[in-house]
């Protein structure tokens, strides 16, 4: 019992630390309108994870912890002027861009993190719980349809109204492009293939910084600025 309110108590810390950043940031800068998606389904795993929905606790809380903080650390590469891995630079380097849309901010967060972050989280988490991929595939599978059953939800808030259709149609036809049903599905088989690798580090260094450059150039092209 006291290890999971261990880790309970690092669950509180990183909601803390996303709550400092909600009420520090801009509401119109980029890495806030994604902050605020990625607070919500925090406080949401948390809620469910205190609620039992979770059949081990333990995993779960671990998975959100480690997948949390591959988000906060590329937060702090950039406000240290340190280069964050290159899936989350074109959000850090667009977030002021006045021609790209809060929903634009939202699916680029959302694919550096699970396109990126997730497969590595799952890999942490296997290290820190001494267990296989599989033995997290129920946590990572509750804390995917989360994520799957929000983006509809982001996608209505933050789509604009029918009085702005021209800005609507590009933006329906590139964020149509990406499916986070699809990056999800990729990111489990990334997350074993890392694991299988994880005796050989120089192969599984390569393969993860191809990831990164990959997923960080559809972050980009999510990002492409559209006409006003």
């Amino acid at each position: 019992m006291a290890q999971c309110e261990q880790f309970t108590t690092a669950v509180d810390a990183v909601i803390s630390r996303m709550r400092a950043l909600d009420a520090a940031l801009p509401e119109r800068d980029g890495v806030a309108v994604f902050n605020r998606v990625y607070l919500t389904v925090t406080e949401t795993v948390d809620r469910d994870i205190d609620g039992g929905r979770f059949a081990d606790a333990r995993a779960a809380i671990t998975l959100d912890v480690r997948f949390a903080e591959r988000y906060l650390a590329a937060v702090e590469a950039a406000e240290d002027e340190r280069r964050p891995p290159a899936c989350w630079r074109p959000l850090f380097q667009m977030r002021r861009h006045p021609g790209v849309r809060p929903l634009q901010f939202a699916l680029a967060g959302i694919n550096a993190h699970i396109g990126h972050d997730l497969a590595l989280a799952v890999v942490d988490a296997c290290r820190s719980l001494g267990c296989e991929p599989a033995e997290l595939e129920d946590e990572f599978d509750r804390v995917g349809d989360l994520l799957v059953s929000l983006e509809e939800r982001i996608r209505e808030e933050l789509m604009p109204g029918p009085d702005l259709l021209q800005i609507a149609d590009p933006l329906t036809h590139l964020l149509g492009s990406w499916s986070l049903e699809r990056a999800r599905d990729a990111t489990w088989s990334t997350a074993r293939a890392l694991w299988a690798l994880r005796g050989l580090p120089d192969v599984a260094g390569e393969f993860t910084e191809r990831l990164d450059a990959a997923v960080g150039f559809a972050g980009r092209m999510l990002l492409t600025p559209l006409p006003d």
